[in-house]
């Protein structure tokens, strides 16, 4: 069963097309297998609080941005 896309999976997306970059560039810099990272995406697996540091360095963001807290890339 699929679950609903989290909000910090939606705006992972949108700042990965805005910066232009691979899903797949991405989960290498973050030390998450590509199926998981995939995955994680889409709805099929949580995004856990220890992935989320990773992933902020790697997209170079802070964790408020994957929040969607004070920043434009929720809209």
């Amino acid at each position: 069963m699929l679950m609903k896309q989290s909000v910090i999976a939606a705006n992972i997306k949108k700042i990965i097309t805005k910066q232009d970059v691979k899903q797949k560039s991405v989960a290498q810099k973050a030390g998450v297998p590509e199926k998981k990272f995939s995955n994680m995406l889409n709805g099929r697996k949580l995004i856990a609080a220890h992935d989320i540091l990773p992933i902020c360095d790697a997209l170079d963001v802070t964790p408020n941005e994957l929040f969607g807290v004070g920043d434009s890339v929720a809209q």
